[in-house]
């Protein structure tokens, strides 16, 4: 339903505007590598501005912190709707490192409504890029079907009826059909 009202509201370009809450940078400087003729994200419709004013879309780095809380706010109010906010990296997802520290409020979604997630620490272009597209509904979204397989290691539980005496020291017993 989200990706149907982008494509309504939005359906030539993306005007982004790039603010960082205080992050250690790394993401900044995925986000801008995402502009640069290599990964070329306006053959997409994908502009940087540096205005809310005129932004479709907020890319958010870094955990919320309490200094540029309000910085942040009034930057999402500025913005004209409809508008969206991507959270990027781990530190605007989940806080990041920082996530208890005393100045940092938590991951971005405490000050602003964030509508999608980038994870990584820093996460790649082409991930930035492909989150943007997917939001923006120039691809599908494709996931990898999961898998689970239950870990089991080689060494023997604790159990005192495997334990020796040798040497004046307590070692378990040589386990054979392990």
């Amino acid at each position: 339903m989200l990706r149907e009202l982008c494509k309504k509201m939005l359906p030539r370009s993306l005007w982004v505007y790039h603010a960082n809450s205080g992050g250690c940078n790394g993401c900044d400087i995925e986000v801008l590598n995402v502009l640069t003729p290599y990964y070329d994200a306006e053959r997409f419709g994908i502009k940087l501005v540096g205005s809310p004013r005129h932004a479709d879309v907020m890319l958010c780095q870094g955990p919320a912190s309490r200094a540029t809380a309000k910085a942040l706010k009034r930057a999402y109010d500025a913005m004209p709707a409809p508008k969206l906010v991507f959270a990027i990296g781990s530190c605007a997802c989940g806080g990041g490192v920082w996530y208890d520290t005393y100045n940092i409020m938590g991951p971005v979604e405490k000050v602003i409504p964030v509508n999608y997630y980038v994870p990584g620490c820093p996460p790649r272009p082409e991930a930035i890029l492909w989150g943007v597209a997917v939001a923006a509904g120039l691809v599908d979204k494709k996931t990898a079907p999961v898998r689970f397989k239950q870990l089991e290691l080689p060494i023997a539980q604790y159990h005192p009826e495997d334990l020796i005496e040798k040497d004046g020291m307590v070692v378990y017993k040589r386990m054979d059909h392990v």
